[in-house]
């Protein structure tokens, strides 16, 4: 099984702390930590946000990433565009360089976040770019961690646009725009160079209901993504992911397990991913 969307280090985005305390733990810590929990879920590979706001010798902002790989079989980085750079040529010539290493699976886009839509010039070249290496683009799409975030430039809709006018790159919509899950099954459905991974749904105790309200909570977000797998009809592009260690994996997968029909387990929790980050 691969979980395309964990953390292993905080993003220090704008108005967000470490995620989680795990986060905060010495590096051999999250590592250890990390690594049980894929070996409890059968997990074989896990792709990994880095940090954004790094210096020009890391321009993706993966090193810490890397350096945790070296500790946890089957961690892959995936790298940070940052728009406030996107249109300086040295930068972009050393995100170049690092593509060509062939050191990440991704490259990830914080909309919301960061206050830039999907089809702001100065994210152009990094579509570009992810073309030419064949990995794709991961958008954080829908509800924010930050209340410094703007959903406008979160909305799934705003990938629609930049799906058709760069069709050679690969794009994955990132907890397929909750709470604004129809309208990413549509850009889906719409458009054949776009995935989305199913993490972050739920966090935290999440998945242990203790009162009906909370019960009634989970089984509204699950008759969502119901129905947006449903209306995208296309089983093959959509990707298991957990956002860890804002959830814990196992449960999590048993959650989005009961969610999706047995008959596309195979494609949502290995398949797919195996396809959009060529593992």
């Amino acid at each position: 099984m691969i979980d395309a969307h964990v953390h292993v280090v905080p993003p220090n985005l704008p108005g967000v702390g470490s995620l989680a305390g795990t986060l905060r733990m010495r590096p051999e810590a999250v590592a250890a930590a990390l690594v049980a929990e894929m070996k409890a879920a059968r997990v074989s590979h896990a792709f990994a946000m880095g940090e954004w706001g790094t210096g020009d010798d890391d321009p993706l902002g993966i090193h810490r990433t890397l350096a945790l790989a070296d500790l946890v079989p089957g961690l892959r980085p995936i790298g940070i565009c940052c728009p406030k750079r996107g249109d300086l040529p040295d930068h972009l010539r050393r995100v170049e360089d690092e593509l060509a290493r062939g050191r990440v699976v991704a490259l990830k886009c914080y909309l919301g976040y960061l206050h830039y839509e999907p089809a702001h010039p100065n994210y152009r070249r990094y579509y570009e770019l992810a073309a030419h290496f064949n990995i794709p683009v991961v958008f954080h799409t829908g509800d924010t961690y930050s209340p410094e975030a703007k959903l406008k430039y979160a909305h799934p809709l705003g990938v629609d646009e930049v799906a058709v006018d760069h069709p050679k790159t690969k794009f994955v919509m990132a907890h397929l725009g909750n709470p604004w899950t129809v309208d990413a099954a549509e850009v889906i459905y719409k458009n054949l160079n776009v995935w989305a991974d199913l993490s972050g749904l739920v966090v935290g105790d999440g998945l242990e209901p203790t009162e009906a309200e909370h019960f009634d909570t989970l089984n509204d977000i699950a008759t969502r993504i119901r129905t947006a797998f449903r209306y995208a009809e296309r089983p093959n592009r959509f990707l298991f992911g957990t956002d860890w260690p804002l959830i814990p994996i196992a449960p999590y997968r048993e959650f989005v397990g009961q969610i999706i029909p047995p008959l596309h387990h195979p494609a949502v929790f290995e398949d797919n991913a195996r396809v959009v980050f060529k593992v």
